[in-house]
């Protein structure tokens, strides 16, 4: 069965620790967002990208913007459960499921997508996510049904609250980047050197 996808890009921050959007960032020749947007697009996923600080600049600067609906937090200092929401308004009804993720881990592998999605079963699980190391990271794919009970959480709640209250499936993967993100100068520059991933 081919599942129909959308993947949201959290990339609304204030990037206040990197001093520069770090949506704008380069790796490997793309932006860290452009990078997202094609390693989803590639699954035939529905891309949504949420922009909130430097929303302007960030989406001037996209080469793939047209491969994505671009959705504006209005709110974006409340917090990453507010960008979710935005992402998930703009959701398609026909989903069978979505992906959300943070924009500033730019090197997740498609192999590990794709274990992602080969471990999805919505009878048995609401989220699934990446484990390395015994620890948990990003992306996180979750059944059409979370969107809602997503959306119902008020803000002073946690989208990691309601996670940790679901039905979770691990799927183990040698990816150093599900656990990766580039908040500071010092780790980009580690990142750009090839010291990490």
């Amino acid at each position: 069965m081919t599942l129909r996808l959308s993947a949201i890009l959290l990339a609304a921050g204030a990037s206040s620790r990197m001093g520069r959007p770090k949506a704008l960032l380069e790796y490997q020749g793309e932006t860290f967002l452009d990078r997202q947007i094609a390693l989803y697009s590639s699954l035939g996923a529905r891309v949504i990208c949420v922009l909130g600080h430097d929303a302007s600049l960030i989406a001037s600067r996209l080469r793939r913007a047209g491969q994505a609906l671009l959705v504006l937090n209005p709110a974006p200092e409340a917090g990453q459960l507010g960008s979710l929401q935005c992402g998930l308004r703009a959701l398609g009804s026909a989903d069978d499921a979505f992906f959300f993720t943070p924009a500033d881990s730019p090197g997740v592998s498609p192999q590990t997508l794709a274990a992602l999605l080969a471990g999805f079963d919505p009878q048995t699980a609401d989220f699934v996510q990446p484990e390395r190391n015994g620890l948990h990271g990003h992306p996180v794919l979750a059944t059409s049904a979370m969107a809602a009970r997503f959306l119902s959480l008020s803000p002073d709640q946690s989208a990691r609250d309601l996670i940790r209250n679901c039905r979770r499936r691990f799927i183990s993967v040698d990816d150093p980047f599900v656990l990766l993100d580039v908040d500071t100068p010092e780790i980009y520059q580690a990142l750009a050197e090839g010291r990490l991933g």
